[in-house]
């Protein structure tokens, strides 16, 4: 009965909408089941140009390599301390330094998603984001998803020299599934921007689908680096850090006030904070013997 059922409904698709029918088919021809209900959501996606996979099933990295869009980068040399000489060997090899901080941490809990985030803007967390993503996949077979959560003022994609759209505003609004996340020349490191402008940055980022993207993301890479908003200003990164492993605050040397910095790391006490990013350290203090902090501008600074 049900698949003189199913023929019934094909047939009922053909006469209304041929190009629904054709999606269906496809779609079965993948394995899997569509109903009634499905139909229009069919319908919703073909008129956006996209047909969505099933949510909640993972993905591994070499399928998610043949459905994300592979675009050319034309990345911002003067924004990666690995290709920019003139920033200095140091700034690279402390970058190194947090990535096997970041891998000490993992011994000992879980540790795959990072938050990174500031108190205000301008103290260079997106510098770190980009340039922490890029120490990581310097490494044999290391798999890397770099994401653009600062929806209100996104800026990874011009560092990167990569598109802005698709992005995650429009995987969170429903008009994108995996064609938002774009591979670079670096065949290891994925890149997700932040998209489209949207009205409601908050809104997208709380409505449960970062929740289950990251969790269908998970099994093809081995870190995800979220860019998240400041702290201050807004509340997003608060709700973000729930969705992560743990939380980078980056503080910028001789700008961020000490209150300032305190405050940040009052407001995220109930979040997994990993360590503080000191930023734009001045180069003749940069051979303090320090731990856990880090610098930027080429000489990035490791504390404890």
């Amino acid at each position: 009965m049900s698949r003189i059922h199913e023929a019934l409904k094909r047939a009922e698709l053909e006469r209304t909408s041929p190009q629904v029918a054709a999606a269906a088919s496809r779609i079965e021809l993948a394995g899997v089941e569509t109903s009634a209900g499905d139909s229009a959501q069919v319908a919703l996606h073909l008129h956006s140009g996209i047909i969505a996979p099933p949510a909640g099933d993972s993905l591994q990295f070499d399928d998610l390599r043949t459905r994300c869009v592979h675009a050319n980068w034309h990345p911002d040399p003067k924004e990666n301390v690995f290709v920019n000489s003139a920033l200095g060997a140091h700034g690279a090899e402390q970058f190194r330094t947090l990535r096997s901080r970041l891998y000490q941490v993992r011994g000992s809990q879980p540790l795959q998603t990072i938050l990174i985030t500031s108190s205000v803007p301008t103290e260079g967390k997106t510098f770190v984001a980009s340039n922490l993503a890029q120490a990581f996949v310097r490494q044999a077979d290391c798999r890397v998803l770099l994401i653009d959560a600062d929806l209100r003022c996104a800026r990874l994609h011009v560092s990167l020299g990569a598109p802005s759209s698709p992005g995650l505003t429009d995987y969170l609004s429903g008009q994108a599934d995996e064609t938002a996340i774009i591979q670079c020349g670096q065949e290891n490191l994925c890149f997700i921007s932040g998209g489209s402008e949207a009205s409601n940055p908050s809104e997208l980022l709380s409505n449960g689908r970062l929740s289950k993207l990251l969790e269908r993301l998970k099994p093809a890479f081995d870190w995800i680096i979220v860019d998240s908003p400041p702290c201050l200003p807004v509340a997003d990164s608060t709700s973000l850090a729930d969705l992560t492993d743990g939380v980078l605050i980056v503080v910028r040397a001789g700008l961020t006030p000490a209150e300032v910095a305190q405050r940040t790391c009052q407001i995220m006490k109930n979040k997994n904070i990993l360590g503080v990013v000191l930023n734009a350290v001045d180069k003749k203090d940069s051979t303090s013997n320090f731990y856990g902090h880090y610098s930027y501008t080429g000489n990035p600074k490791v504390l404890a």
